[in-house]
């Protein structure tokens, strides 16, 4: 094989649509953009989910519900997670969980949920406990700390 023989796979390179250049060419006049309206001018750009002067669709659905701006969210863990993963007489934070990778990377703050049994004395600091929680952790003889 010898360089000048060499050619690019069939269909691999299109050639570049070359418009208003004669009526002979198929593509002169309008350029392919039809007759007049607004995608026929130059710089025409119509938004996303624009609908030609009409209410959007997302304007004609009914609002629904309330999203609070001081709403919080947490990282949740529960009883039986912790219960698994630790030891009797370990100190459950935020870093042993982390290190544990039984938490996502997100700074979010944490709370514990009664969700399953716990048969081991904790020490567990958290940012909210779950009032079923605090009775489980302190009935297995730990302790439940409330972290500012």
């Amino acid at each position: 094989m010898k360089l000048h023989e060499m050619s690019p796979n069939p269909g691999s390179r299109k050639r570049r649509k070359r418009v208003g250049r004669g009526d002979s060419s198929g593509m002169g006049k309008t350029c392919c953009r039809g007759e007049k309206g607004q995608k026929s001018r130059t710089g025409a750009k119509i938004r996303p989910f624009f609908e030609g002067g009409q209410i959007p669709l997302f304007r004609r659905l009914p609002k629904r519900g309330f999203n609070s701006p001081d709403h919080k969210e947490y990282e949740l863990v529960n009883l039986s997670l912790l219960d698994e993963h630790f030891a009797a007489g370990e100190v459950v934070d935020v870093e042993s969980l982390r290190a544990k990778k039984l938490l996502a990377k997100n700074e979010r703050p944490l709370k514990v949920l009664a969700n399953g049994e716990i048969t081991k004395n904790l020490t567990v600091k958290a940012d909210k406990f779950s009032a079923a929680a605090v009775a489980k952790i302190e009935a297995a003889g730990g302790q439940a700390v409330v972290v500012e």
